[in-house]
């Protein structure tokens, strides 16, 4: 549609990795395998969270929920990705690009508030040991899952309309992976100033604020661990707090030179490549930082495979046992 020099944007083309046309089936390849492993690892967390009552303490509460909105997470960004690649249709309706900002927002704003709320849990429970199972009760738990889930959803709505009430003309072309805001406002008419200028705010609301909350954490935390007497659980206290502090850094750190960086200094290039760290990288690593470190889920997990195997072997062992008896009668016993 066409109204002077102008013409009005009715889908937007995702240009991804256009850049690289003979690499496209190898991209495809990896996300693949990237995905696959981000749904495999994350739900065998919240398998072993669920199936072991040894695990239904807070900790593993939140980060079964925490393992769940990183499957969610990824899931807006990545089987879009994948059927780019593959088909090389890189065109995406202005509603359906609205539609997967506004859940990629909500859902980012909900991992920045449960990574608060999982470095408070580690705050009680060493800082004030013999108050946490009166702090951290079951009531008190779902409560904090529920706000970190639903705290975001107004305002991250509000920016997404925000964004799309914007007139787009001229070049419809997101030199991005995915439908975030720093192309959109790329590509957007007029003056956006204002638009910016809410960008930072909900970043310093969203993003900013839980990461000064876990910095605060863990510095008490850190203080409380220095004053404990040698041997005295100090290496478990920080087996999982540097856990956490990982995942926090891969994914604050990125989103933080995202979208409170200057936007003089903005380059696509970079944008794409931090972009990949905290909706790909951190939810792909996830399971191997709070997995392979963490004593009680490779115990749980040794316990799911030696009973997988050990009813595997009496399955085999019942299927052979005829054959075997067969065997005996008709050739083993005097006729």
């Amino acid at each position: 549609m066409e109204e002077g020099n102008l013409t009005i944007v009715e889908e937007f083309v995702i240009q991804g990795f256009y850049d690289l046309p003979n690499f496209q089936g190898f991209l495809f390849g990896i996300f693949t395998v990237i995905y696959m492993s981000i749904l495999i690892g994350n739900g065998l967390i919240i398998v072993i969270t669920k199936i072991d009552p040894a695990l239904h303490t807070p900790m593993y509460f939140f980060l079964g929920n925490f393992s769940f909105l990183e499957i969610c997470y990824t899931s807006v960004i990545l089987p879009r990705m994948l059927m780019n690649l593959w088909t090389q249709n890189r065109n995406i309706s202005l509603v359906a690009c609205a539609v997967q900002l506004c859940f990629f927002l909500i859902l980012g704003a909900t991992e920045c508030f449960l990574l608060a709320t999982m470095a408070y849990d580690r705050y009680v429970a060493i800082c004030k040991p013999l108050y946490y199972h009166v702090i951290m009760n079951q009531k008190v738990c779902v409560q904090l899952v529920v706000v970190s889930w639903i705290c975001g959803i107004p305002v991250q709505i509000g920016q997404t309309y925000q964004i799309f009430s914007l007139p787009f003309c001229g070049s419809n072309k997101l030199n991005h992976v995915f439908c975030d805001i720093p192309p959109l406002l790329k590509v957007a008419c007029g003056d956006t100033s204002i638009n910016e200028l809410f960008v930072y705010a909900v970043a310093l609301l969203f993003v900013t604020v839980p990461f000064l909350l876990i910095i605060w954490s863990y510095v008490k935390i850190i203080a409380t661990i220095l004053n404990l007497p040698m041997g005295m659980g100090r290496s478990k206290a920080f087996s999982t707090c540097s856990s956490h502090l990982i995942v926090v850094a891969l994914f604050f750190g990125s989103a933080i030179i995202t979208y409170l960086r200057p936007k003089s200094i903005h380059s696509p290039g970079i944008d794409k490549v931090l972009s990949l760290f905290y909706t790909i990288v951190t939810p792909m690593f996830n399971p191997l930082i709070y997995g392979l470190r963490n004593k009680d889920i490779i115990a749980t997990l040794k316990k799911i495979l030696s009973k997988w195997i050990r009813r595997r072997e009496n399955k085999a062992w019942f299927h052979v046992l005829p054959c075997s008896l067969t065997f005996y009668r008709n050739f083993l016993l005097p006729t």
